[in-house]
């Protein structure tokens, strides 16, 4: 197992966690909020906004171990509110670019730092 928590262009764990996990071919992200990670807060108002924040987030950390969207093979959406559904869909569709990991999104009573939306993902590593 590897535990990876130095990847510079996502935000830092905002408490007891890692960034994420690598063991065998997995790569298990931790939660991503839309932090932006240069200034530790918040990035956008909306929930489209923040959707594309965390994409950011997400691809970096996938980045840093050498993948992509494309490797990732399940997928939690947590949503504040779950009539915001129809707005990330959209986005989360043209994200995966026709990938179409499996996928559960469940709407919570709160986020972190009043974010209005968490994905975290699970990617299969070459």
């Amino acid at each position: 197992m590897k535990v990876i928590n130095d990847v510079s262009n996502a935000p830092a764990a905002i408490g007891p966690y890692s960034q994420a996990v690598k063991t065998g071919n997995l790569l298990f992200c931790s939660g991503q909020i839309p932090v932006n990670p240069l200034s530790g807060k918040i990035e956008g108002a909306t929930v489209e906004e923040q959707t594309l924040q965390i994409f950011a987030n997400i691809r970096a950390l996938l980045a840093s171990q050498g993948a992509e969207l494309s490797r990732v093979v399940k997928s939690t959406v947590f949503l504040k509110e779950m009539t915001d559904f129809p707005k990330i869909n959209p986005l989360y569709e043209a994200a995966f670019a026709g990938h179409k990991p499996a996928r559960s999104t469940v709407q919570v009573a709160g986020l972190p730092l009043g974010a209005l939306i968490e994905i975290e993902v699970i990617a299969e590593l070459e």
